[in-house]
């Protein structure tokens, strides 16, 4: 807003008398001086105070919308369109070229004379058979193939065949960048962001992991999987100790709570402090997490050492089984339940 100046002429101030007037009192000069620096820095702290909630939220909204970046990938976990369980005598499996079979503790394939769509990659025998192991609770990609009416090859088009084990079973995972949980997504529903939820809490390190046997998000399957430690969590005067699995470099913290509108469970995946933040690491580190990600890891992590943890709960992520019906996701540890709503983090996308 401009100011207006009045037009008024303002009364000419009386000449100074050399004999009365005197010079400025330097006490109260720095005084004064002293006043308007405290002041000033006075601001600067409230402007501080003021923006730092603000560059938390800014920082929140950019990791969620990698996050749904992330989800949007060509053969993302918005994708899966099957999980097939191919038996001992080799067959058809739906939407699958070629023959499948398990024998010897492996999975195989091979093409079928007179198919037009044929399963392709660097580890495919084209005249088949091929052979496929992976670990318990581990996956990989094997190749792709390009369904009959799409005339481009390329990730948009292709689908990816993911080869899985769980329970000591074979499963095979189509990924189909043209699924329609993919090219109908608009985003994951999520509470607005609350530094409340961003919370310090002890921990404690075993000295020795503790193996233990969790569900899973389909039936009649289990996951084995290790417990690093636990954490404490306070809230209306109730504490909750929760354990701790995925690795000594990233803890991941499943659990299940009391909000409406969540999904049955959720994670939260945690870089301990003294740990430094290394993208690479950390991007490998978040498959070793998952067991529906690719095997293919060499990971020599280095443990955490820290009494603290902090859990930024609106971080709280949805596992793969949320998405679609075909995730075979690992569940919580027994007990890992909080006795509240947790109004963070992603709420259910379906």
């Amino acid at each position: 807003m401009t100011e207006v100046l009045s037009k008024t002429t303002a009364p000419a101030a009386p000449a100074a008398d050399p004999a009365t007037d005197t010079a400025a009192d330097p006490a109260t000069d720095t005084a004064a001086t002293d006043a308007a620096t405290e002041a000033a820095t006075n601001a600067a702290s409230d402007a501080q105070v003021q923006s730092a909630p603000d560059a938390a939220a800014r920082e929140h909204a950019a990791w969620h919308a990698a996050r749904e970046r992330e989800l949007r990938s060509p053969h993302g976990w918005l994708s899966p369109t099957a999980l097939l369980w191919p038996t001992a005598k080799p067959g058809r499996l739906p939407g699958l070229p070629g023959e499948w079979w398990v024998a010897d503790r492996k999975l195989f394939t091979r093409p079928v004379p007179g198919d037009t769509v044929v399963l392709t990659g660097e580890h495919v025998e084209p005249e088949g058979p091929t052979a496929v192991g992976v670990a318990e609770g581990r996956s990989r990609i094997i190749g792709t193939f390009l369904p009959e009416g799409r005339d481009d090859a390329d990730d948009e088009h292709e689908v990816a065949v993911e080869v899985v084990l769980r329970t000591g079973r074979y499963g095979i995972r189509p990924r189909d960048p043209q699924a329609a949980t993919r090219t109908g997504f608009d985003g994951v529903p999520a509470f607005g962001y609350d530094p409340d939820w961003v919370l310090d809490v002890p921990v404690r390190w075993y000295d020795e992991p503790e193996p233990i046997t969790v569900g899973a998000a389909q039936p009649r399957l289990v996951h084995h999987v290790e417990v690093f430690g636990e954490v404490d969590i306070a809230r209306d005067g109730t504490v909750t100790t929760l354990a701790l699995t995925g690795s000594l470099t990233e803890p991941a913290l499943l659990f299940t709570d009391e909000a409406d509108g969540v999904a049955p469970w959720r994670i939260l995946r945690i870089t301990a402090p003294d740990v430094a933040q290394d993208s690479a690491l950390n991007s490998a580190l978040n498959s070793a997490l998952d067991p529906d990600q690719d095997q293919d890891q060499d990971l020599d992590p280095a443990p955490a050492t820290s009494d603290t943890l902090r859990l930024d709960l609106n971080r709280a992520v949805n596992l793969p089984y949320a998405f679609t019906d075909f995730g075979t996701c690992p569940a919580p540890a027994s007990g890992n339940h909080l006795p509240f709503a947790v109004t963070a983090g992603e709420k259910a996308p379906r």
